[in-house]
């Protein structure tokens, strides 16, 4: 099992000092954190897309260009690239640039996002969700297969064998499908033979064992080998010196960030019992001591019938810029060792 790191890019208030961290300074500390989840030997860092006030994610491409230009091992992908709402030509040509950059260390991850506010900014309709993700994925798959496209769509104008520059380092580069709970993406993910990364933010990971076992026997189904069909987690964790450290360090941004969710979308307010019993032996959150943690993959891994990458998403507006580095430094040296044999 391979570990790394998903960032949002939070917009971060330091806890114990008040100090608003600026957009700039905020930069300064990620590319500070990805380098050195680089020297620990963590395997991933990934950076989300959102286009909302708390985040500074809104362009994945430029800050992984910078991270390939600090870093000389690390894998580098997106978290996830909100493929509905961009052009598959554009994404390619920005992720096959960050190939040549980062020397064949990119991951392409695609998704349609959980939130919403990508689709009026570039004006499309949340009515055609689905048919716009089916539609640019088959496009951009198309497009990495082959250097001269013909391709026609609803959303998109036709391509008529034009070529689409540059071509990546990786051939091909890899594209992995990010997935939440619905059947039919797990589904899609299989008949199309794509690695998958299932972002499990709430319940129990266990649960989604059917849902990655209906990806297994679709990909087996469509006659893609058993080793092409990688399993990927991205869940919400951190790790520190003992386990109540960890729940009382993260506790207060997490706090801050599922309640302004849950005035949005009509939830009701987080609790501290909640967060606990979300980050027990059973719950979504890997948050611990490197024990603790090692042993939650562990087991997680187990129940899902094996899991090739987690990716633990540390995004947190209250979490100190020392305590995040801290926490990446545990996960690569401590945790990471321990999964190394899964």
């Amino acid at each position: 099992m391979h570990l790394g790191v998903d960032s949002f890019v939070a917009a971060v208030t330091d806890p114990s000092t008040g100090h608003v961290v600026g957009p700039a300074e905020r930069m300064e500390h990620l590319l500070e954190e990805i380098e050195l989840a680089d020297r620990v030997g963590l395997y991933s860092f990934g950076i989300g897309e959102h286009h909302r006030p708390e985040y500074y994610d809104s362009a994945p491409p430029v800050i992984l260009a910078a991270a390939a230009a600090r870093t000389g091992r690390i894998r580098l992908g997106s978290a996830v690239a909100v493929l509905s709402a961009a052009d598959p030509v554009r994404v390619f040509q920005q992720f096959a640039t960050l190939d040549l950059i980062a020397k064949g260390r990119i991951d392409l991850v695609v998704g349609r996002g959980s939130f919403t506010e990508a689709f009026p900014l570039f004006g499309l309709s949340l009515a055609d969700y689905d048919e716009l993700f089916d539609e640019k994925l088959d496009l951009l798959l198309r497009i990495r297969a082959s250097e001269h496209v013909t391709w026609s769509g609803r959303h998109r104008p036709a391509l008529t064998g034009q070529g689409v520059y540059p071509r990546p380092v990786q051939d091909p580069l890899p594209i992995w499908v990010g997935v939440g709970g619905s059947p039919e993406s797990f589904v899609r993910a299989g008949l199309l033979g794509l690695p998958l990364m299932v972002a499990i933010i709430g319940g129990e990971p266990r649960q989604f064992a059917p849902l990655v076992d209906l990806y297994r026997r679709a990909g087996a189904q469509a006659g893609h080998a058993p080793d092409t069909l990688r399993v990927g987690l991205h869940v919400f964790g951190y790790v520190a010196e003992s386990t109540q450290a960890a729940a009382d360090t993260i506790y207060p941004g997490w706090h801050e960030m599922f309640a302004k969710i849950s005035r949005e979308r009509g939830f009701a307010r987080p609790t501290r019992a909640q967060f606990d019993a979300t980050s027990g032996p059973d719950g979504a959150f890997f948050t611990g001591d490197p024990d603790t943690v090692a042993a939650k993959l562990q087991r997680v891994s187990g129940q899902l019938g094996g899991v090739d990458r987690v990716a633990l998403q540390m995004t947190n507006p209250r979490l100190a810029h020392a305590d995040l580095l801290r926490g990446i430094e545990l996960l690569g040296t401590e945790v990471a060792p321990r999964v190394a044999g899964l």
